[in-house]
């Protein structure tokens, strides 16, 4: 089995200022092209898993999202990194689907696919539905997000500012 870190994408690999609709709105976070390829280089499969429900709104189409994701891999192969895949729920954010974070649906499924060892992967995210999700499907949990979590349960396993902090955490 494989061990694995499962990224949410705006505002841990990308700057998430606005919803990003296009790829020309598309910037990378500080170190997030390293983070990604140290992660490959420590034997972790690096999978993305993103809500995107602007899709099923109709604020953003099927192929800019293609262009986006297209593009976010393109940079970080270019960069020496590798993404296993790249799952996006694209239901609206009230359709109460099993894929759209907090629920767990995208990881299990990636999981299964690929042989994923759960105990021994992490989930990042810079929302409190992605160590939900984390939580639900067994990972670690990494909150790199801004908004106050004192008092919420589950609590994520570790804190960092950044993906580049996050990826200290691995195999701990």
């Amino acid at each position: 089995m494989n061990k694995a870190f499962f990224l949410d994408r705006d505002g841990v690999i990308n700057e998430n200022p606005h919803p990003i609709n296009h790829v020309g709105q598309f910037v990378f976070m500080e170190g997030a092209l390293d983070a990604i390829r140290r992660l490959g280089e420590l034997g972790y499969e690096v999978f993305v898993v993103t809500n995107q429900g602007g899709v099923g709104l109709g604020f953003m189409s099927h192929q800019a999202l293609d262009e986006i994701h297209a593009y976010m891999q393109e940079q970080i192969e270019q960069a020496g990194g590798r993404l296993t895949e790249i799952c996006a729920c694209t239901h609206k954010p009230k359709e109460k689907c099993r894929c759209r974070k907090p629920e767990a649906g995208m990881i299990l499924d990636l999981a299964k696919r690929h042989r994923i060892d759960l105990r021994k992967s992490y989930m990042v995210g810079d929302f409190y539905t992605d160590i939900q999700a984390g939580h639900k499907a067994g990972l670690k949990t990494i909150y790199i997000g801004k908004e106050d979590l004192k008092g919420k349960k589950p609590q994520p396993d570790f804190f960092a500012r950044s993906l580049a902090e996050a990826i200290v955490y691995a195999d701990h």
